[in-house]
């Protein structure tokens, strides 16, 4: 099986045309079946990059390809030690954050956090959105860590990774007690989904919002349901995210609406009509990131567009080349989220232009952080005196 940067020097070599690309990306033997992706975003299944072998899907004669089952989602429990995670990344808003589940199955082709799945040894491509990890000792670790002495209190980030409201979230309510934790210590956090299941939540949320103590951003990538289904299969449709915005404003809840990622010659130029649909809809702010590519993402996301665009794949990823300085992605702090050069000059001024015509981003009040009392959690040693 080629590797990933074998397949960058070949298949996704620069200047090459969409059905060659497709073609030899086909012959590698490691694009999935058709059937067996069927609700899937991703379209390979490589080998996590730090697996000593690396396994690939041939006939062998015997015409039993066919008998291969469909991915299904399988959810493992993950122990983790601690669910707070600190960053000090000067591009980030916020210094920590709770992740409930590793691996996502909205299977966003897009996603960033897709390499993230080779620390378990497994396949940032469909292995990501189909075995899943989940957290049920998060609610118990973060009442721990929130009453560990010296704690100080600063917004805590939900979904910046993987979305806390994915489908699994119905029957693991993770993210449901980690709210009701955070509610109980009167700490603030910050919530980002594109998932309508919010909702369900508005009522520990609208209390927390009443106190200044929580804010949601719905991630609206596009408001083409044939794109959104194809590039986000299990995801909230858009008119759903919409729905969820005017729900939890209604409640009193803010929201924020993520233009998020914006991809040149494929959704670009739906951000003014996203933030117009957005502000109607009740968001008072608004954001965006532009696509980023790191490590397995670049061939999934490439694949992708063979798959489903494949007249605009080269235009894409020559738009993507000019915003990146010649590359698929550049890893710079200041320059991941919004890139360089006159296209991306031209799409922040038309963001920005939008938001300031429409009255977001104007009065955004920050989350406050006076209110905290700690719990006394598990395996906390209280005083003597």
């Amino acid at each position: 099986m080629p590797s990933l940067s074998a397949l960058k020097q070949t298949a996704f070599a620069p200047g090459l045309q969409a059905t060659q690309a497709d073609a030899l990306v086909a012959a590698s033997g490691i694009r999935v079946s058709e059937d067996r992706m069927r609700g899937r975003g991703a379209g390979l299944n490589m080998s996590g990059r730090y697996e000593i072998s690396t396994r690939e899907v041939f006939d062998d004669g015997w015409s039993s390809l066919e008998d291969l089952a469909p991915f299904k989602t399988e959810v493992q429990i993950e122990k983790p030690r601690t669910v707070i995670t600190k960053n000090q990344s000067p591009d980030l808003s916020f210094d920590r954050s709770i992740n409930p589940y590793r691996g996502c199955e909205h299977g966003c082709v897009y996603c960033f956090a897709r390499p993230t799945h080779a620390y378990m040894g497994l396949s940032a491509g469909v292995d990501f959105e189909a075995r899943l990890f989940a957290k049920p000792d998060a609610p118990r670790l973060l009442e721990r860590e929130l009453s560990r002495p010296g704690y100080k209190v600063q917004p805590i980030a939900i979904g910046t990774n993987t979305d806390p409201y994915q489908p699994v979230e119905k029957q693991w309510r993770i993210m449901r007690q980690l709210l009701e934790v955070l509610e109980a210590a009167g700490h603030p956090v910050g919530i980002v989904t594109k998932s309508a299941l919010v909702v369900r939540d508005i009522d520990i949320l609208s209390r927390m919002a009443s106190r200044g103590l929580a804010r949601v951003a719905l991630s609206v990538t596009t408001l083409d349901r044939k794109l959104a289904r194809t590039m986000e299969p299990r995801a909230a449709t858009p008119e759903k995210r919409l729905e969820a915005i005017r729900a939890l404003t209604d409640a009193g809840i803010p929201v924020s609406v993520m233009a998020a990622p914006v991809i040149p010659g494929l959704n670009d130029h739906e951000i003014e009509r996203i933030l117009d649909s957005a502000k109607a809809a009740g968001a008072d702010a608004a954001g965006y990131i532009l696509l980023r590519l790191p490590i397995e993402v670049s061939p999934l996301f490439r694949d992708w567009l063979l798959r489903h665009y494949p007249d605009r794949y080269r235009h894409v990823m020559s738009l993507i080349r000019s915003m990146r300085g010649g590359k698929d992605y550049d890893a710079e702090f200041g320059k991941r989220m919004r890139g360089t050069g006159p296209y991306a000059w031209q799409i922040a001024r038309r963001f920005d232009m939008t938001a300031k015509r429409l009255g977001l981003n104007l009065r955004k009040s920050p989350l406050r952080v006076d209110q905290f009392i700690p719990p006394h959690g598990e395996g906390v040693q209280l005083s003597l005196l």
